[in-house]
C-alpha cells in the first residue's frame, strides 16, 4: 500500500523481476527527467508552431510549480486533475507532481459535466486545473457548480484569466523554485498518473500507473519506434490528456530525452504546417486524423523529408487508408494495438506492408506479453481464436476506486482481459479478430461494423466511414452507414454503396440499410470516431424511403 491507497494487482515478485532484469529504471520520472536535463539542457523539450521551451527552461518551471503545489498543501499521494489543451503546461504539471510524489489525472478537453463530475469523484482529486473556457463552456463555473459533490476537491487553478477563488497557473509558475533537496524520496513503484479509459462502461474509468510502468513499459515502447542514434522528434496529434497521449511527458521527455511537438488542438492545416516547419521524425495519432491529413492536397507540398514513421493507434485502421497514408506521408506506417488498461502490441519499422495491414505486431514480453484464452481463462493452442489477455512491464497497478472493474478485468496474477478477440499465427504475430461486444445484431445475425467500414473506405471517393446500429422493433437493429467523402466527390446513393459492398463480397444480410453523409465524423475527446453520438443521431433521423439522408450533416 502507498500514500494514495492504490494497490498493485501484479504480484510483487513479478515487478521485482523486471527491476532485476533492467527493464525498469527503478527511479522516479522526475529523477529521469533531471538526468536528461544534465545531458542536454539546451535541447528543445516541447515545441509548437509559436513557442519552444528547452530542457533547462522546463526544469525551472517544474521547480517553480512544485514549490507552489507544496505551498498549497499538495503532498505525496494527492491527485491533481487537469483538463487542458496541448502545451508545455501539461508537461510541467506532470513533472512537478512526479517530483512531489503526487499523481496527475488528466482528461482531454470536450468532456461534459456528467463525465467531469464522475472523473473527479472517482479519482478523489484534491486539485483541478482547467482553462477558463473551452468551446462555449465556462469551465470554472462548471467546476464550481459540481464542487459541493466533490468532497476531496480543495484547490482550484485556472490556466488563463484570473477568477475569484481560483489560483492562476501563470502565477504558480512564477513562484520561487523549490530547492531539489526539499523534495521527498519518491518510490518508483508508487502511482504517478491515472490514465483515462472509456472502455465499454457507461462512465469513463481511471487506470493507475506507476513511475516504473510508464518509463520501463510505455517509454520502452517509444524506444522501439526510432532507429538507434536518431533524435526522437514526435508530433502528438491527439490530446496529451488521453491514454495515447500519456507517453508524451514521461516517455518522450523523461525516458528518451527527445523533443515533443504539440498542436493546441488537432487541425489539419496546422498539422501539415508543423510537419514542414518543425520536422518531426514520428507522428502519433488516431486513424481519423491521418485520414483527414492524407486527404488534404496541401500535404503534397509540405516538406516531409524528416518523417520516419506515422504511428496509428486508438482504433484499427483499414487497408485502403494504410495505402493512402504511406503514399501521402512518404514514410513507414506503424499500427499500434493498445489501451489504457495495459495492452501494447505494434508492428515494426521493418515489417512488410502485408504484415502492417493484416497483423497487430509481434508481442514483446519486455513491454507486454500476450496470451489467448478461452471462456474459462485457459490458454488456447496457437492459431485458435480466443480473448486477448495481457501482462507486462507496462501493466497498470489497478483500476481506481473500482473493485468491480478489477474483479471483472484483472486476475490475481495481474493479467488484464481485454474483451478483444484474436490469435497468434505461425510466425508469432498477433492477429485481431474483432471485439466480443463490438457487434450489431440484426435479426439474429452478428454483423461486424469494422468489416463493413473497411470495405467502404476502400472506395476511392471515401475518406472515412462508420457503421452504427439503429433500433428496429422487428429485427432488433438495422445498420446505418455514416460517410465522409473527399472534397469534390459526388455523393453515392445507398444502392450504389450496397452494390459496391456486394461486389467486394459482403453478404446480403450484412448490407447497411441507412446512409448518412457528414462533412466530418464527430470525434470523442480522445480523437476517436464518436459512435455513441452517431448512433444517437441516427436513431432519431427521419430517413427517406430509400434509406438515404441526402443532405450533409455537421
Amino acid at each position: 500500500m502507498n500514500p494514495s491507497g492504490i494497490v498493485d494487482m501484479v504480484p510483487v515478485e513479478v515487478r521485482e523481476k523486471w527491476v532485476r532484469s533492467g527493464i525498469y529504471p527503478n527511479k522516479s520520472l522526475y529523477a529521469l527527467f533531471c538526468e536528461q536535463v544534465s545531458r542536454h539542457p539546451d535541447t528543445p523539450a516541447v515545441i509548437s508552431l509559436d513557442h519552444a521551451i528547452t530542457y533547462a527552461e522546463l526544469l525551472d518551471k517544474v521547480h517553480r510549480l512544485a514549490a507552489s503545489f507544496k505551498d498549497l498543501g499538495i503532498v505525496a499521494g494527492d491527485v491533481i486533475a487537469y483538463q487542458l489543451s496541448n502545451s508545455w503546461h501539461s508537461c510541467a504539471i506532470d513533472l512537478a507532481a512526479a517530483a512531489l510524489g503526487a499523481i496527475v489525472a488528466p482528461f482531454p478537453p470536450g468532456r461534459g459535466r456528467l463525465d467531469i463530475q464522475s472523473l473527479l469523484g472517482r479519482c478523489d482529486a484534491r486539485a483541478i486545473i482547467v482553462e477558463r473556457e473551452y468551446g462555449k463552456t465556462d469551465l470554472c463555473e462548471l467546476i464550481e457548480s459540481i464542487r459541493p459533490t466533490l468532497l476531496s476537491l480543495r484547490i482550484l487553478i485556472v490556466d488563463g484569466a484570473s477568477k475569484d477563488g481560483w489560483h492562476t497557473l501563470g502565477h504558480l509558475l512564477e513562484a520561487n523554485p523549490i530547492d531539489p533537496s526539499q523534495l521527498p524520496e519518491v518510490c518508483p513503484d508508487s502511482p504517478v498518473r491515472f490514465l483515462i479509459s472509456s472502455g465499454t462502461e457507461s462512465e469513463p474509468k481511471w487506470v493507475a500507473y506507476s513511475h516504473n510502468a510508464l518509463a520501463g513499459g510505455r517509454g520502452r515502447f517509444l524506444q522501439r519506434l526510432h532507429p538507434e542514434g536518431k533524435a526522437f522528434r514526435s508530433l502528438y496529434l491527439m490530446p496529451l490528456g488521453t491514454a495515447f497521449g500519456s507517453t508524451a511527458t514521461f516517455g518522450v521527455l523523461s525516458w528518451l530525452g527527445g523533443t515533443l511537438i504539440v498542436l493546441r488542438q488537432f487541425d489539419v492545416t496546422a498539422a501539415i504546417e508543423a510537419i514542414g516547419r518543425l520536422k518531426p521524425t514520428h507522428i502519433l495519432g488516431v486513424p481519423t486524423m491521418f485520414q483527414r491529413i492524407a486527404a488534404d492536397r496541401a500535404l503534397a507540398e509540405a516538406d516531409k523529408s524528416s518523417l520516419i514513421a506515422i504511428v496509428s493507434g486508438g482504433a484499427k485502421i483499414d487497408e485502403a487508408s494504410v495505402h493512402r497514408c504511406i503514399v501521402a506521408f512518404g514514410c513507414r506506417f506503424i499500427s499500434l494495438y493498445g489501451s489504457a488498461d495495459g495492452v501494447n502490441c505494434h508492428t515494426a519499422l521493418d515489417d512488410d506492408l502485408k504484415t502492417v495491414i493484416g497483423k497487430a505486431g509481434h508481442p514483446n514480453p519486455e513491454i507486454c506479453s500476450i496470451r489467448i484464452v478461452d471462456e474459462q481463462k485457459q490458454e488456447v493452442p496457437q492459431g485458435c481464436i480466443g480473448e486477448i489477455a495481457a501482462r507486462g512491464p507496462l501493466s497498470p497497478l489497478q483500476y481506481v476506486n473500482a473493485p468491480d472493474l478489477d474483479a471483472l478485468y484483472r486476475d490475481k496474477e495481474g493479467w488484464v482481459y481485454t474483451g478483444d478477440l484474436g490469435f497468434i499465427d505461425d510466425a508469432g504475430y498477433l492477429v485481431l479478430a474483432g471485439r466480443k461486444k463490438d457487434i450489431i445484431i440484426r435479426g439474429g445475425v452478428n454483423i461486424s461494423p469494422v468489416q463493413i467500414e473497411n470495405l467502404v473506405v476502400s472506395h476511392p471517393d471515401v475518406v472515412s466511414a462508420a457503421c452504427v446500429p439503429v433500433p428496429d422493433p422487428e429485427l432488433g437493429h438495422r445498420v446505418c452507414l455514416c460517410v465522409v467523402l473527399r472534397n469534390g466527390a459526388d455523393p453515392l446513393s445507398l444502392s450504389q454503396f450496397t452494390r459496391y459492398l456486394r461486389e467486394k463480397g459482403l453478404e446480403t444480410n450484412k448490407l447497411p440499410e441507412y446512409l448518412r453523409y457528414y462533412r466530418q465524423l464527430p470525434l470523442s475527446p480522445a480523437g476517436k470516431i464518436d459512435k455513441k453520438q452517431l448512433a444517437a443521431e441516427a436513431a432519431i433521423t427521419q430517413f427517406t424511403t430509400s434509406g438515404s439522408l441526402a443532405e450533409l450533416v455537421h
